[in-house]
């Protein structure tokens, strides 16, 4: 299995944004369960997709410029495939 280390300060980024993230989820539950009117569920659903597409988008810029920099170095030319791959399955 591969691993991309991480710096304390990385790690932290990522765990508070998720933790955000969590807690909106749970806010669009409350929401639901008070019978709140679906345009304001709906417009809480469309903040937690944004935040997660912000995310995903920090993530990949760090993969590429960290891992996939990496490994293009090392001439290791598979690489390339696997960021294709990557590409299709987050599209």
């Amino acid at each position: 299995m591969k691993e991309t280390k991480r710096t304390e300060a990385e790690k932290k980024y990522f765990r508070d944004r998720l933790s955000t993230i969590e807690g909106q989820v749970r806010g669009i539950i409350g929401m639901i369960d008070n019978d709140r009117y679906c345009g304001d569920v709906l417009v809480q659903i469309s903040a937690i997709s944004n935040s997660l597409k912000s995310l995903s988008e920090k993530m990949l810029k760090d993969h590429l410029t960290n891992c996939l920099a990496s490994e293009i170095k090392k001439n290791n030319n598979e690489a390339i495939n696997e960021v294709i791959e990557l590409f299709q399955k987050i599209k």
